[in-house]
């Protein structure tokens, strides 16, 4: 089922004052070692290092009208030199609100932005095949599947799963 996002949600440039807010969907989403390769020890310091993109890339919020942050992505570059024209993001939201359109937003808010800066296309490097969710609605924003290494996530929940290589064409 599609959802569409509150009206009253805003995705917004990340600042250094959020990371507080950030930091603990961030924790969660890391402890939980279901959707992303990071150690499950990250530190708050470690992740803000690595989730905090820097010019040419982006990190952004997804904000409540009432002012809490309810997820978040990152963006940019997929890879530096003759790569940068090909994009690649990177999402979380909030457990307690999963199922309310704060991926879609922020995916297609993603997408728009990727769209603007001139990039070619879109690569996810790295999908868990068990993410349902994520993969279904990747799909629905006209990602496509073009690859499948099996067996290369490691799921507390489901044993080896593979991680998809997912790929939308802006051009």
């Amino acid at each position: 089922m599609t959802r569409e996002p509150d009206p009253t949600l805003t995705v917004r440039p990340a600042t250094d004052a959020d990371w507080p807010h950030l930091w603990p969907i961030v924790e969660a989403v890391v402890r939980e070692g279901e959707t992303y390769v990071y150690p499950l020890d990250l530190t708050s310091d470690q992740a803000r290092e690595v989730w905090m993109e820097r010019p040419p890339g982006r990190t952004v919020v997804a904000e409540a009208g009432d002012g809490t942050l309810l997820g978040t992505a990152k963006m940019g570059p997929n890879r530096p030199g003759h790569g940068d024209h090909v994009g690649t993001a990177s999402f979380m939201v909030s457990p307690a609100a999963r199922g309310k359109g704060v991926g879609r937003a922020l995916g297609e808010h993603v997408v728009a932005w990727h769209r603007e800066q001139g990039y070619r296309g879109i690569q996810f490097n790295a999908v868990v095949e068990s993410n349902t969710s994520a993969v279904r609605l990747w799909r629905s924003l006209g990602f496509e599947i073009v690859g499948t290494v099996p067996g290369a996530f490691r799921s507390p929940a489901h044993g080896y799963v593979g991680l998809h290589v997912m790929y939308l064409a802006l051009r």
